[in-house]
């Protein structure tokens, strides 16, 4: 997250949800006490768009925050724009006294493929359904890469990265050339098992187990490796029979 952009609209916005009294009209009291915000409610609407995407990522509970409802529509986000700037301009002296400073891992950086088939169900909290639409687009785009519709997860793997030559309607992926080297025999076979790993030790379970969501930082893991499974499928070359 770009933090110096993030905290800059959250500074703006906050600056246009403050509730003030409008203008005095010469002539006249107002004995209302009412309050309005500084912007005016379009320009507000529109910026809360990236606002909540914002606080997404800094607060992802902030919806379920109590506040004064009653006094504006937008004082949720206001107080959740609040504790999230908050949040950030303190985040490296936090996570320096209050946890390991260890290096972070954004899922928003995993393949495309990856994050793609995940991103709206994991934004949502549905952390199990988020790995197994990531499981189904890496499977897809293997398929159409290789163009095969008659395999499918552990078999595709096996059959594309065989070290087998191709073989008509039977294309192979190759991570290198083949040179007949331990080496290019390694790559093969190492993105072979990792697909079989993938596919037989989260995908399968994840079809047969009682339906239960999955634990974030483990779900977080399983994306980690799909998405290195990903790269090295994109990366690889296809070879055909000529």
């Amino acid at each position: 997250m770009n933090i110096a952009w993030a905290l800059n609209e959250l500074d703006i916005f906050i600056e246009e949800t403050t509730m003030s009294y409008p203008p005095s009209v010469p002539g006249i009291i107002d004995m209302s006490g009412y309050k309005i915000t500084r912007a005016d409610e379009d320009t507000i609407t529109k910026h809360a768009q990236t606002i909540e995407q914002i606080l997404d990522r800094v607060l992802p509970e902030w919806k379920s925050f109590d506040s004064k409802i009653k006094v504006n529509r937008w004082m949720r986000h206001r107080d959740a724009a609040i504790r999230a700037k908050a949040a950030l301009e303190r985040q490296e002296e936090l996570e320096k006294n209050l946890g390991e400073n260890a290096p972070a891992i954004s899922a928003a950086e995993f393949h495309p493929w990856v994050w793609s088939g995940a991103k709206s169900l994991w934004q949502s909290g549905h952390f199990r359904s988020a790995v197994e639409d990531a499981l189904k687009k890496v499977n897809a785009e293997v398929q159409n890469k290789v163009e095969r519709r008659d395999l499918s997860e552990t078999k595709l793997f096996q059959e594309s990265f065989s070290e087998n030559p191709p073989q008509a309607g039977k294309p192979r992926l190759r991570r290198m050339v083949n040179d007949g080297s331990d080496t290019y025999k390694s790559l093969q076979r190492g993105a072979m098992a990792l697909a079989e790993g993938i596919y037989a030790g989260i995908r399968n379970p994840l079809n047969h187990e009682a339906p239960q969501d999955l634990n974030e930082q483990v779900a977080l893991e399983y994306l980690a490796a799909l998405s290195v499974l990903a790269r090295w499928v994109d990366d690889a070359t296809v070879e055909k029979v000529t």
